[in-house]
């Protein structure tokens, strides 16, 4: 059986570009007859089939960028939309926001459906099970087709984009060094299964962080919640089974659960337990006490992320050629931490 190429493996083989094949396809006069015959025998001979995402090329630009994120619970997602579409707004794009909800089915009829035609670009965060699954062949067929992707937080090293990130090993290990150097040596970990990027590299900066000190690791001082309906029952055993004077979390929704939980138990904040969280949302700044945070500056990622998908929508320049953008991380101490 033939090969059913892409327009992008289509372009390569014939050294044009994308746009070039597509209008070629279309029988567009802007390309010369012998261009289009000879692309359209190529098409023809690997037994080529457009798709709908094809349709969404530079030539038919709507002015919409779609942002597909796991979920609007968290803060930091709600800043990074806010982020997103203060940029995208000054270059005249709108922005159209979808839930995947740590769906990989959800994320991928999402992005099917809106590359049909309805949008230019897609910034997305990774559902829970799209990184469980790592199957991306949605995300690689999207960009394959012409439609530039841009990745932010949870991303992948499999899918060769731009991609909007923090160094979150770096970033935990500050925090964690910060309670060692407060004398600090029983100290929990509240992260999300390795599966998920962020939590995995969270957790390994704190390995990392406790080894580079002479502590050893305690695999029962580490807590992974996957069912969050489950967070708070999670996290009673947790106290219940372990001893400890400092506890990090990779999201504010589990530190203000753990914060709850040790109030409850008597434990005076922060003198018998030090408590720090990832992002700087309304939960941390309002809980009482308030909550020590890793601040991501997640405007910032959004107005970073909007900024490198506009750029490719509008640049003429079709080579490959992805970066990946660090944005710096500032531990902020509150009620939680002493200084």
């Amino acid at each position: 059986m033939k090969k059913n190429l892409t327009l992008k493996q289509i372009a390569k083989e014939l050294d044009v570009s994308i746009s070039t094949v597509s209008k070629a396809l279309k029988n567009s006069d802007e390309i010369s007859e012998a261009t289009r015959q000879k692309i359209q025998a190529f098409a023809k001979l690997y037994n080529y089939k457009p798709n709908n995402i094809a349709l969404s090329l530079k030539n038919r630009k709507t002015k919409t960028i779609a942002v597909i994120i796991p979920e609007i619970v968290h803060d930091f997602f709600a800043m990074v939309i806010s982020g997103i579409e203060n940029l995208a707004n000054q270059y005249g794009y709108n922005v159209l926001i979808c839930l995947s909800n740590e769906s990989y089915e959800r994320e991928v009829i999402n992005m099917e459906m809106l590359a049909s035609g309805s949008i230019d670009g897609f910034v997305i965060s990774l559902s829970k099970e799209t990184q469980a699954k790592k199957d991306y062949h949605h995300i690689k067929e999207i960009i394959n087709q012409g439609m530039p992707v841009v990745m932010f937080d949870r991303v992948t090293r499999e899918v060769y984009t731009d991609k909007v990130i923090i160094d979150d090993v770096l970033a935990t290990q500050e925090a964690i060094q910060y309670f060692i150097s407060k004398g600090r040596k029983k100290i929990g970990f509240i992260t999300t299964p390795d599966y998920i990027s962020v939590g995995r590299l969270r957790t390994e900066g704190y390995k990392r962080t406790l080894e580079a000190n002479g502590i050893e690791v305690d695999e029962n001082l580490i807590l992974r919640i996957e069912d969050e309906s489950k967070m708070d029952t999670m996290i009673e055993e947790f106290f219940d089974k372990n001893k400890f004077d400092a506890v990090m979390a990779v999201n504010e929704l589990y530190a203000v659960n753990v914060l709850k939980t040790a109030l409850r138990r008597g434990f005076k904040i922060p003198e018998d337990l030090h408590l720090i969280a990832f992002t700087d949302g309304v939960i941390s700044k309002n809980s009482i006490p308030s909550i020590s945070t890793v601040k991501q500056n997640a405007f910032k990622m959004g107005e970073i992320a909007a900024r490198l998908l506009i750029q490719k929508l509008e640049s003429e320049n079709e080579h490959e050629h992805y970066i990946t953008e660090v944005v710096g991380t500032e531990l902020l101490h509150r009620e939680t931490t002493t200084i």
